[in-house]
């Protein structure tokens, strides 16, 4: 079983990435930007969610796979990775408080049963928001209930 949500997501090495925001929050300007330092597309604008043996997944819906809107180009074809399983959530919007709590991203209904996956909240536009993601990702207090 899987849902589709209003998300893009990449790849950085073995982790996916799912950004959420609402339209113009800079989901695919982002993306692009971690594109560009190595990450890997997987899905953009609409992403497909599903648990499997316990992990939330993300792969792009089969019409849009490969596809980025790059604004001012237009829609562009790029390398891509068939599914991830999703080690971070990004909710792009206002910038994150500066020591937050840590918090876990809850899927859509009708998915159920996966792991807990750390959610952060930032600025998506901001110069340091794709080293804030390969930080988080490094960061493996960030990853579990209790912090260890």
């Amino acid at each position: 079983m899987s849902t589709n949500i209003h998300a893009s997501c990449v790849a950085v090495g073995r982790k996916g990435v799912l950004l959420l925001g609402a339209s113009g929050a800079g989901k695919s300007d982002l993306a692009l930007r971690l594109i560009d330092e190595g990450a890997v597309l997987v899905a953009d604008d609409r992403t497909d969610l599903f648990v499997r043996r316990g992990k939330l997944f993300a792969r792009a819906p089969r019409i849009l796979a490969g596809l980025i809107e790059v604004r001012g180009l237009g829609i562009v074809r790029l390398r891509r990775h068939k599914e991830i399983a999703v080690a971070l959530v990004v909710q792009l919007g206002r910038a994150g408080t500066r020591l937050p709590q840590r918090q876990f991203y809850t899927p859509p209904a009708p998915l159920t049963g996966a792991d807990p996956v750390c959610l952060i909240t930032m600025d998506g536009r901001e110069t340091s928001a794709s080293a804030k993601i390969r930080l988080a990702l490094a960061a493996p207090a960030l990853f579990t209930d209790n912090g260890k």
